[in-house]
Order: C-alpha cells, then structure tokens, then sequence
C-alpha cells in the first residue's frame, strides 16, 4: 500500500497527516481574543491548583495558546492574534498573581506579575506575531499567483480596426481637451 499523495502529487509524511485531522476552526478577532483570554483563565486556574501558582508553567503553557490563536484566527482578522495574546496573558496572570487584600492589593500583584514575567509574555506575542506574517505573506503570494494565472490564461481581446490616419502637421489632442 503506498502513501497518501498530496496536492503535488508527493507522498505526505504521517505526521502531516495527523496534524491534517487536527481541527481547524476559523475564529473571528473577537472570538480568538476570547478562545486566548478564556484558554490563558482556566490554564492559570489549573496552575494555581496543580503547581501553586508556578510562572514557569504558566509561561510555558501560554506559548501554545499563543500559536493556536495565531493559527486558527481567520485570514480577514490576522492582525489582531498578535494583539489579543499579550490581554489573554493579563487575564490568565491573575490567579496565579497572588495578591492579597482588596482591589489595591490584587492589582499591584498583576502588575508586579505582568513585570517580572514579561519574558514569557514578550514569548508569546512574538510566536503569534510570526506565524501571523508567515501566514499574511502566504495569502498574499497565494492572491498574486491566482492573479497571474488569471492574467495568463484571460482571453486576448478582440483587436480593434485600426485608427484613421491624422492629417500632417497636427498633433493628436489629450483626453482632457476635448
């Protein structure tokens, strides 16, 4: 039995083929925002329960959370997957923050949590940033290939008769005098 053939008619390796039955949901600007905040929520949720509140995994969680956002954005929204990581990271941070008292008191350890693991988070916007352009410039060459090939295979217009000759001496008018 040989192997599956791709689009080029080359065989497709088996993890392609695994990474091909992966869902592939096409999330608005909105929605990826929320699918990061509410993934980054319920991870820093887990991480206070399971590790204590540990900014390694939480940091190391959110690279992945990163990169799913960044690929299942819709094409039209790419620009906001790089936009909406580093807000789903806040909003993740704050059950592992470990703030104590009131309001005062939980804000300044979100802030203090957002500073000193601002590495992760720098991380993080920078996958979905790549993978955003990497995927931006893939469109992009993919519109201008479907642009070229329509170009070249457009049927030549049917060749008008020629202009009647001008009279010596006088120079053809530009559109804008007549």
């Amino acid at each position: 039995m040989s192997a599956p053939a791709g689009r080029d008619g080359r065989a497709v390796s088996p993890a392609v083929l695994a990474l091909r039955r992966l869902p592939n949901p096409r999330l608005t600007g909105i929605g990826a925002g929320l699918f990061a905040a509410a993934a980054m929520f319920l991870l820093g949720c887990l991480d206070r329960l399971l590790f204590d509140g540990s900014a390694a995994v939480f940091g190391v969680l959110f690279l992945p959370v990163s990169a799913l956002t960044a690929f299942w954005v819709r094409p039209a929204d790419l620009v906001t997957a790089p936009i909406s990581v580093p807000i789903a990271f806040a909003v993740g941070i704050v059950p592992i923050s470990g703030g104590t008292g009131a309001f005062g008191g939980q804000t300044m350890a979100v802030v203090t949590a957002l500073a000193v693991h601002a590495g992760w988070l720098y991380g993080g916007t920078l996958v979905a940033g790549l993978i955003a352009t990497v995927r931006k410039v893939r469109l992009m060459r993919a519109r201008q290939r479907r642009m070229l090939l329509a170009a070249q295979t457009a049927r030549p217009a049917a060749p008008s008769p020629s202009p009647a000759p001008r009279p010596a001496g006088r120079a053809p008018r530009r559109p804008s005098q007549r």
